[in-house]
């Protein structure tokens, strides 16, 4: 049974015989969810078991366009890669009657794990100090799928799995996506990643080619540019300002295009980080997003969406000697205040998103997703089946018994909500630090939106103490605008 939230909880849990609402007519709620999960064969949950995320969905997707096809982006190297013949037999593992001796699947006897126990959070009391006084105990035992006890145990997530990642974590995070963002064509998929930088390197090697130029906003995720060096694509920067990339300047760069003179053909992928940007903090707004999107619309240029910071989406700054605005009162208005991700108005599927649990949980688990259409993730699970293959089974089965059996959507949302008010405070505490040493005769700030990063700060003739101070303060980088930064090229 799914946890009630301390927010939103209404008449609906994972039971059965309870009354399901039209999906055509009703939008999901966050504690609807279980209650509209479909029947699934116990097959579905075994060793090595093949999933669909098309299979999680819950709202009808028969009125929504279909993605565009992106046959003339796609690399040579994504075009004949054929995938992992042994995964694809594991179809058949669950057959009835059916002893396979193909695969190389060890068995699970041998594993010296019999349970897995965890200390976590209650729903509303999720503080370091509450939860070691009043956190509860959940439990994995080695056998509890076919004891009817789960339908994730250590067996199953501690085997050989699919570049998928389980079918037990891939539902909840399918779940998740259509709750937030619902993308408006009806052929997006999702599968699992360890992570938004692996993410990001295959993606490259499905729409890049050596001598390619990526673009990008001119201060961008250092990562990002060591990624693509060594494959032969050079990224160019596009100006920005206090809201992120501008799409003017995008579009003039594009517009403006001369191979011969770039010793480049025309770039046809952008990869932004519209939330709390890396390095510079900057936040795209709804508005600056629909122009980004409107721009890549008329140049066709394929979009990565990297994500890590949109849960931290924070509370407006009110300033150094005004009381914070309180939390958001419900998990809609908590939905609504998020700024709309380039996901939920791609009508093209033009964008791939990159998800992670790294900034809201834990980077060590090394889990994230992405969503795309059909074909760009069939592509990306063809890659991820004869490469990364799907995240670590053990942290799979301790990510999924926190979501979906422990916390639920709603729990999670409330989760949420917990470190944006927490990260709010943090900024705060530190703006007003700013405000009240930091001389502004020398030095300017952008209060950020989102993010772990203030940007926007200018200094003019800084002593070296001043200097370091600055450079040392916890959590937070900080963007010159000295003469010597130029876009990257």
């Amino acid at each position: 049974m799914s946890p009630h939230s301390a927010m939103d909880t209404e008449a609906v849990t994972d039971t059965s015989g309870v009354a399901i609402p039209d999906p055509l007519s009703t939008p999901i709620k966050s504690n609807e969810i279980y209650g509209r999960r479909r029947k699934t064969e116990k097959a579905q949950w075994g060793v090595a078991a093949p999933a669909d995320s098309v299979n999680f969905r819950h709202g009808s997707q028969d009125h929504k366009p279909r993605a565009k096809r992106w046959d003339h982006h796609i690399s040579h190297e994504a075009s004949i890669r054929k995938g992992n013949s042994l995964k694809k037999a594991a179809k058949y593992l669950g057959k009835p009657g059916l002893i396979s001796l193909g695969g190389g699947l060890p068995s699970s006897e041998y594993f010296p794990f019999e349970e897995l126990s965890l200390k976590v959070p209650t729903v509303g009391h999720f503080s370091e100090s509450e939860t070691k006084e009043s956190g509860v105990i959940i439990t994995a035992g080695k056998h509890d799928l076919p004891q009817d006890k789960s339908i994730f145990d250590i067996s199953t997530a501690f085997n050989y799995g699919q570049g998928t990642g389980s079918a037990q974590l891939l539902r909840w995070i399918t779940e998740h996506t259509e709750l937030v963002h619902d993308p408006p064509y009806s052929d997006w998929r999702c599968t699992m990643s360890i992570g938004s930088t692996s993410s990001l390197d295959m993606a490259l090697r499905i729409f890049t080619q050596p001598g390619d130029m990526m673009l990008s906003e001119e201060y961008t995720f250092a990562t990002a540019v060591e990624t693509a060096l060594p494959m032969g694509v050079r990224v160019v920067g596009i100006p920005m300002d206090s809201e992120g990339l501008l799409p003017d300047a995008l579009d003039y760069i594009l517009s403006a295009w001369d191979e011969k003179a770039r010793r480049a053909p025309k770039p046809h992928l952008l990869y932004t980080v519209p939330s709390g940007q890396n390095p510079t903090g900057a936040t795209q707004g709804a508005g600056r997003r629909q122009k980004i999107y409107l721009v890549c619309q008329k140049h066709d240029i394929y979009i990565l969406e990297d994500e890590p910071y949109y849960f931290l989406q924070m509370q407006p700054y009110t300033g150094p000697n005004v009381p914070d605005v309180p939390p958001p009162s419900s998990h809609a208005e908590f939905l609504k205040s998020l700024v709309p991700s380039l996901l939920s108005v791609d009508i093209d599927g033009r964008v791939m998103r990159l998800d992670s649990f790294s900034k809201v949980l834990s980077p060590g688990s090394r889990i994230g997703w992405i969503t795309a259409s059909e074909q760009v993730v069939e592509m990306y699970k063809k890659h991820a089946d004869v490469s990364t293959q799907g995240p670590a089974g053990m942290s799979q089965l301790v990510v999924w018994k926190l979501l979906d059996e422990h916390w639920g959507h709603a729990g999670y949302l409330d989760w949420l909500i917990y470190i944006r008010m927490e990260y709010t405070r943090r900024r705060n505490v530190m703006l007003k630090a700013c405000e009240r040493y930091l001389p502004k005769e020398v030095v300017s700030w952008k209060p950020p939106m989102a993010g772990m990063f203030v940007s926007g700060l200018s200094f003019q003739h800084i002593p070296p103490q001043i200097s370091f101070y600055i450079l040392f303060i916890p959590q937070i980088l900080l963007s010159t605008s000295s003469s010597h930064h130029r876009p990257l090229t």
